[in-house]
């Protein structure tokens, strides 16, 4: 392949001209609202070895690569230069806890092995090829986060990246618009246990999940690694939420599988400090802070919010949950934005404050409208202004919410 010949000369990606390095090979994408075919000829002159395009207008330059299509040449790339490799690749996917999941799993793996892992939240179809082509002749195992919100999606990046190994977090009710609903989640995450049913692959499966492990059983031949969510029993971490055991267990079943050392394996996890808007636990001057802001679904808002009522507020005197909308729900917002509701009211002393308009609707379309125990906020900015105008004190803080609604942006006001 002679895109990989130059690739192997210049192994460095670029697909944005504000952040090209020398010596790169940047790939001119098109989006929605942008054409990078147009930026080509700045990226060579920004120091860009060469310039991948797929508009012949732009091919003005003999260091510029015509193709028929830059995304399709970039993914072929990555593919081409995993099998290259030749290395260990587990795949991570699911509705809640991958990021989380990836990062455990990545650390205590490095205990035993050069690691390359997804980079914050690349888990996509551009995301996916970028992480495979970072990695290094010195890499020995690879640990790629896959992202999806419709079928097809997991499958196209298991396509690529052609992973070895595989872990599903779970099922949860995360894009539903987007895959049609609860069985369409399902049809979609499974597209990794097929891929690996079809590759000889392996999957590791926590045995309390029965959907997971009914998945399993439907798709014969597909080798599993059953565990136990009693793996994570004992193992000290800074992540905040019950649900992280699921997490926890996930990293302790793969690190044992690969033969990590049990207490470098357990230092790998204790010293994991998340500072991603992830089951964060901040202290400030004034409150305590549970900030698990990043996205939100049904799954992982209903497992917060329950966390969080059955927590002891310790010193603090005031328990207050802001929760912004769930988005990409379609036909299933109002229902499930009503189950929070009810949820979040279930503690009579908590306070409520919810951002959005799916979340207003929800709540007054209920029963609970009447008790006035929640405050309504259109978007984050009228937020802001209430806590500029009336600082929050001496509270327990619970901040969730998809993230198009920007809670994290609040957070300095706490």
């Amino acid at each position: 392949m002679a895109l990989y010949d130059l690739f192997c000369r210049h192994p460095r990606i670029a697909t944005d001209t504000r952040r090209i390095e020398p010596g790169s090979l940047f790939f001119a994408l098109r989006g929605a609202t942008f054409d990078g075919n147009k930026f080509a000829a700045e990226a060579l002159a920004k120091g860009a070895a060469y310039a991948v395009v797929d508009d012949p207008a732009a091919a003005a330059d003999e260091r510029i690569v015509l193709v028929d299509n830059v995304l399709e040449a970039l993914q072929e790339l990555a593919r081409e230069h995993r099998r290259a490799l030749g290395i260990p690749i587990l795949a991570v996917a699911g509705s809640n806890g991958k990021t989380t999941t990836k990062e455990l799993v990545s650390r205590v793996l490095a205990e035993g092995f050069e690691v390359c892992a997804t980079q914050g939240n690349l888990n996509n179809h551009i995301g996916v090829p970028l992480t495979l082509l970072s990695m290094t002749r010195e890499v020995q195992f690879g640990v790629v986060e896959m992202g999806a919100s419709a079928c097809g999606e997991i499958a196209r990046l298991a396509a690529i990246a052609e992973p070895n190994y595989g872990i599903l977090t779970n099922i949860g009710r995360s894009h539903l618009e987007g895959f049609g609903g609860p069985e369409g989640i399902r049809r979609g995450k499974g597209e990794l246990y097929d891929f690996l049913a079809a590759h000889g692959g392996r999957v590791f499966v926590r045995e309390e999940d029965p959907v997971l492990t009914e998945m399993v059983a439907e798709r014969s031949g597909l080798a599993c690694e059953p565990y136990s969510e009693r793996l994570a029993d004992g193992i000290e971490s800074r992540l905040v939420g019950d649900y992280n055991r699921y997490n926890i267990a996930a990293a302790v079943a793969i690190g044992r599988y690969f033969d990590i050392d049990e207490e470098r394996m357990r230092h790998a996890i204790a010293s994991y400090t998340p500072d991603n808007n992830r089951s964060q636990r901040l202290e400030t001057a004034r409150n305590t802070l549970v900030v698990d802001c990043y996205n939100a679904n049904p799954s992982s808002m209903r497992a917060a919010v329950g966390d969080f009522l059955a927590e002891a507020p310790g010193p603090r005197t005031r328990r207050i949950l802001i929760l912004g909308d769930m988005l990409e729900l379609g036909e299933w917002s109002a229902e499930e934005h009503a189950a929070v509701l009810r949820q979040a009211m279930q503690d009579p002393a908590a306070e409520l404050y919810l951002v959005g308009p799916r979340f207003a609707e929800a709540y007054a379309a209920s029963a609970i409208a009447e008790t006035g125990r929640a405050t309504l906020y259109p978007s984050r900015t009228e937020l802001a202004e209430a806590l500029r105008s009336h600082p929050v004190a001496d509270a327990l803080v619970l901040l969730k919410g998809s993230h198009g609604i920007g809670l994290e942006k609040v957070v300095e006001l706490l």
